[in-house]
């Protein structure tokens, strides 16, 4: 079976009271690989809904997620505050697999206008949040010399800044790959740098690496120690 026609099949097969479905992810798009799942989301009228399930069918591994329309609503606007909803990417740029009562194309509209509006503004506490955590860390870099404490704190001072550029750029923000490819728009070359200075701190090196990710801080205010403070929860 090709990705359509199974993901079609397997709703079929695990839901034929759907109201409507999608099929999101790399799957259908040219990113697809030879480890690509298909990411598919239910909407049904009620219970069993809302959950999530991984599966495998017609040799397809399946992850599904499986709403309704007022958890959907509910979960995109949980999401929407992280400025990270795979939800409503996956409704706004996947394809309409069926749509049974017009929910899914009211659904697809919403998430587009969302995806196109952007993400809500990063507070500036937690901007300062995100520097301070660099700052740190920059500090932890210069101060070892240990070859496999340099290869964690290297390889988490990518991530964070990867991060940090998405939140300075008003992107939403994105996890493994998905960062990556976000940051191809948000800030092109980025990661190239990003992976230059790794490579260079592994070889013994860490000024490259000090280099951009004091590049990116400097859009966010630059370095944060001295005067740092957050109210402790009781």
């Amino acid at each position: 079976m090709d990705a359509i026609e199974a993901a079609r099949a397997v709703v079929a097969a695990q839901h034929p009271e759907a109201r409507a479905a999608f099929l999101g992810g790399s799957a259908v798009t040219g990113r697809r690989t030879a480890t690509s799942d298909l990411d598919i989301v239910v909407l049904l009228r009620g219970a069993p809904a809302p959950y999530r399930t991984s599966l495998q069918y017609a040799d397809w591994p399946v992850e599904m997620f499986v709403q309704t329309e007022t958890t959907w609503q509910a979960y995109v606007e949980r999401e929407l505050r992280k400025r990270r909803s795979p939800l409503l990417w996956m409704c706004a740029d996947g394809l309409l697999l069926f749509d049974t009562d017009g929910l899914g194309a009211r659904l697809a509209a919403q998430a587009r206008q969302l995806t196109a509006a952007g993400p809500p503004p990063v507070p500036a506490e937690e901007i300062e949040d995100r520097r301070y955590a660099i700052t740190d860390l920059l500090d932890d870099l210069a101060g070892s010399h240990d070859h496999s404490e340099l290869l964690f704190i290297a390889t988490e001072l990518v991530r964070r800044t990867g991060e940090l550029a998405l939140a300075v750029g008003g992107s939403w923000d994105g996890g493994g790959k998905w960062l990556a490819r976000r940051l191809e728009t948000t800030a092109p070359g980025l990661s190239a740098r990003l992976h230059h200075g790794l490579r260079e701190v592994l070889g013994g090196t860490v000024e490259p690496l000090v280099a951009v990710v004091d590049e990116v801080l400097g859009q966010a205010g630059g370095r944060l120690w001295v005067g740092y403070e957050r109210a402790g929860t009781p």
